[in-house]
């Protein structure tokens, strides 16, 4: 497996365009569309919040019923979240603007939509957009990256990538963007996030697959503890590689996988480390934890407490704040068992040697805890599993962002 350039055009057989639509932001793009010239197997994962968006519900269903899908729309501004009939309504509007522009069915047009809770979407105008994107088309790596880009809300940089690997002896290629900046907490973290494959595999494979690495990347990212109520991830395969279609779990559907993980590793972390107001991505691993899931708990706990991201902001040494965090997460360990080190590119330092203080240079920690990624590395001392999360430090920006987002 090899990193290349670009993102959702990457694969075969995939175009992408972008337009200013004017949905609720003036004078940028805030609409995209992805097109897979041949039909696609569909997979997905999607919010746990019993608040779910119209298009949430509209791309649920289809992924579950639809024999296969080859749009997806997306618009940014407004979530068509909280909008009942009317935000239902939008979503077929725009499958039906897709059908009329290129000739594709109404049940193979997924939507999703960021942006504003509560608000409805102006039709005629998503419609506009969907006939302006429709003529075009393109498969080029601008065309990619301008889609990524029209998705962003208060996204500070797009996120792209492209990886190719090998399946039954042809060179199979995976694209990805997605875009998160806050409301982001795991259970799916709030994020748009869309996957292009020219692969051929079965599609309850396609979907376990998803399914399996979301838990361990988009799953172990947190911003601010909100889950949203429109977090999509989806992925379309096209078969367009022409490998022998994968159905079962042996070396073609493992290369598959590994390929999936590091895509939508970066997309993560990228989201992690652009997290409204942020400065620095805040990563936390836990290593010989008893369980995944207590690995998975501790993690997280660090980098979602308020406390623990407003120390790392501060680059203040207090590592209390990750312990007390650990401590009320819901694991069980013994804090004599427990070592905790400070880590980033400026050096590794250990505050914390089971159950005890360590005295340590204040002015290393402040420098390590200073740099652009910071990891709080965590050894449990009580088994063999592990977990990583990522997170950012908490900023007066966040605040500032968040009290007039609205407006």
């Amino acid at each position: 497996m090899k990193q290349i350039e670009g993102g959702i055009t990457a694969a075969k057989g995939f175009k992408a365009a972008s337009v200013a639509a004017a949905i609720k932001y003036q004078n940028r793009k805030d609409m995209a569309m992805i097109y897979s010239t041949a039909p696609c197997k569909a997979a997905g994962t999607f919010t746990t919040n019993v608040v779910k968006a119209a298009p949430v519900l509209w791309d649920k269903k289809l992924v579950e019923t639809a024999p296969f899908v080859q749009v997806v729309v997306v618009n940014s501004g407004i979530a068509n979240a909280c909008t009942g009939k009317q935000g239902f309504d939008a979503c077929k509007a725009t499958a039906k603007a897709v059908k009329e522009a290129l000739d594709v069915s109404v049940d193979a047009c997924l939507v999703a939509s960021t942006g504003v809770i509560g608000m409805q979407l102006p039709v005629e105008k998503l419609a506009n957009g969907v006939k302006a994107m429709a003529s075009q088309l393109d498969d080029s790596t601008e065309a990619g990256t301008a889609a990524a880009k029209a998705i962003m809300t208060t996204d500070t940089i797009h996120k792209e990538i492209a990886v190719s690997f090998t399946a039954g002896g042809k060179t199979v290629t995976l694209g990805g963007m997605s875009k998160g900046s806050g409301m982001i907490h795991p259970n799916m973290c709030t994020m748009l996030g869309f996957l292009t494959t020219d692969i051929a595999i079965e599609k309850s494979l396609l979907q376990e697959a998803l399914s399996r690495v979301v838990q361990d990347t988009f799953n172990m990212i947190t911003v601010d503890g909100d889950t949203s109520t429109n977090d999509t991830l989806l992925i379309m395969a096209n078969g367009l590689a022409e490998n022998e279609p994968i159905t079962t779990k042996g070396e073609d559907y493992q290369n598959f996988l590994d390929a999936l993980f590091y895509v939508c590793e970066f997309l993560a972390k990228k989201m992690a480390g652009d997290g409204e107001g942020a400065t620095k991505l805040f990563e936390a691993k836990v290593v010989n934890a008893r369980s995944k899931e207590d690995a998975r708990t501790l993690s997280r706990a660090i980098v979602a407490s308020n406390l623990s991201k407003a120390a790392i902001y501060g680059c203040d040494a207090n590592f209390g704040r990750f312990l007390c965090a650990m401590g009320y997460s819901g694991a069980e360990f013994d804090q004599n068992d427990v070592e905790l080190f400070f880590e980033s590119s400026e050096g590794r330092l250990q505050v914390f040697d089971k159950g005890t203080p360590i005295v340590f240079d204040e002015e290393l920690a402040a420098k390590i805890l200073g740099a652009s990624e910071v990891t709080i590395y965590v050894d449990m001392n009580e088994g063999d599993a592990q977990a990583t999360a990522w997170g950012c430090d908490l900023t007066y920006d966040y605040v500032k962002i968040n009290a007039d987002y609205r407006s």
